[in-house]
């Protein structure tokens, strides 16, 4: 057992296969409520999309067992949390400019996929020496739907308060943007040790209140990252940067450029703590046994009374005790190698193969595309706007999301749907997608699934969709 939650538990487990997994099963209660069960089953689905490049990858779930389920790929790494608190405290700038560029990734990941984290915090990001990974993207925006046992349909549980944007605090809707003012908040914890809108000796409601109405506290931040932090920190959502653009604002270009990106002392412990992952467990034909959590969690999220043995539940998978792994020597010297930036992947070793796959979709489609206010979409009702962000992947894979944003009958609309590569190209210039499926509808009755289409990339740079059916063809401008 690793710790628990607001959701329920969490557990370190092995495949049949030899891969090592977290998983994390529901507390009865949230699953025995209609409304919880139908949008885990929506975040689940959703989730699955998320490339596991910066994020821990969904596996597996069972959202109808009588103890709902989800399985990731476990990250051998302690919370960036931890690394603040206990093990070394405040990182340099260049560690910052590196986090910063592998969070923005992972909500970039996260969002074309339909998605918004709503609780990106310290102890939701884990530090791995090949970058930074996040983890609970999604998931948590089931607790939404609760009313009972406290919560509110604002999602009083989602977020925590040191790592809210000004639109949680109101109760406001919350866009992809809100994740991005949660990134400047974390990265001013990074820098710091610090949180931008705490005062001593005051509570969390002042704290939120803060949030919501002043100027963050910069203080010790390098001057190379406080002009990225406190736009990231923006109120007004429609002024923050875009996760690409803090990516580019990073100067963070490569692989090379994130090779040894935490300090050596930092390094050295990260590569001894690799090293005693591959001694935990018993032997393999051991029963159940006394067996310590891999890496300690927080405090907030791993109660005193967390038994140490490893635990059974009829409801989910098999869970067993991690077997010793019969390695070599050399193997383990490897391993031990990994954890000191050899440049292999810690996340790789682990979970036995690499959770980057490999797409099809020509690189000239890859990015955001935005329509024009003139684009044919009748614009007396409010200026809507269409955004397209197109991602990698294989044929069956939703590798498109469309955004539209706009007024009708006096309302405001947001509708988010995503879309699956449809066949494999044949050319650099034509792509054929499937039907979409809507994920985030506000309000619902505004929202319907789009028809299969035909992207095509003009000569001019311009990006047209046509839509089978109704004809519908508009064209989209690459943002920058």
């Amino acid at each position: 057992r690793l710790g628990a939650g607001g959701m329920g538990q969490v557990y370190v487990a092995r495949s049949d296969r030899g891969r090592t997994v977290a998983v994390k099963l529901v507390r009865p209660e949230l699953a025995g409520q209609d409304e919880f069960r139908e949008r885990f089953r929506q975040e689940v689905a959703a989730a699955r999309r998320v490339g596991g490049r910066w994020t821990a990858p969904v596996l597996d779930a069972d959202t109808e067992a009588a103890v709902p389920w989800v399985a990731t790929g476990y990250v051998a790494g302690p919370t960036l949390a931890r690394i603040i608190e206990h093990d070394h405290g405040p990182l340099p700038e260049r560690s910052v400019r590196v986090l910063a560029a592998g969070l923005a990734h992972a909500l970039q990941d996260i969002h074309t996929a339909g998605l918004v984290h709503r609780d990106l915090k310290p102890s939701n990001v884990l530090v791995t020496v090949d970058g930074p990974r996040v983890i609970d993207f999604g998931i948590a925006r089931a607790l939404e739907t609760l009313t009972e046992g406290g919560l509110t349909r604002a999602g009083a549980l989602v977020g925590s308060p040191g790592f809210m944007s000004p639109e949680q605090v109101r109760g406001d809707r919350v866009t992809a943007a809100a994740d991005v003012f949660c990134l400047g908040s974390v990265l001013a914890y990074a820098c710091t040790g610090a949180l931008p809108f705490a005062v001593a000796g005051s509570g969390s409601h002042a704290m939120m209140f803060r949030i919501a109405q002043e100027e963050p506290d910069l203080t010790g931040i390098p001057e190379g990252l406080s002009t990225l932090v406190r736009d990231c920190l923006h109120k007004d959502p429609r002024q923050r940067p875009t996760p690409l653009q803090v990516v580019e604002r990073t100067q963070i270009l490569g692989d090379d450029d994130r090779e040894n990106w935490l300090p050596g002392g930092l390094v050295a412990q990260l590569g001894r703590r690799a090293g005693e992952l591959l001694e935990i467990g018993a032997e393999v034909d051991a029963g159940p046994t006394h067996c310590p959590p891999v890496w300690p969690g927080d405090p907030a999220l791993d109660p005193p009374d967390v038994p140490p043995e490893w635990s059974t539940t009829p409801a989910g998978p098999d869970m067993v005790p991690l077997r010793r792994p019969r390695l070599s020597l050399g193997l383990a010297a490897a391993a031990l190698a990994v954890a000191l930036g050899a440049g292999a992947s810690i996340v790789a070793l682990m979970t036995g193969e690499e959770d980057t796959p490999a797409g099809v979709v020509p690189s000239g489609f890859l990015g955001t595309w935005n329509t024009s206010t003139d684009n044919g979409i009748d614009n007396s009702t409010g200026h809507p706007t269409r955004q397209l962000t197109i991602r990698q992947g294989k044929v069956g894979e939703g590798i498109l999301t469309l955004t539209a944003d706009g007024r009708t009958a006096g309302d405001t609309y947001h509708c988010v749907s995503v879309a699956a590569l449809a066949e494999r190209p044949t050319s650099g210039t034509l792509l054929r997608i499937a039907a979409s499926r809507v994920t985030v509808a506000e309000p619902s009755s505004a929202c319907a699934p789009e028809p299969a289409s035909t992207l095509t990339l003009r000569e001019n740079g311009e990006l047209e969709r046509a839509t089978e059916g109704n004809g519908e063809k508009l064209t989209y401008g690459k943002e920058s």
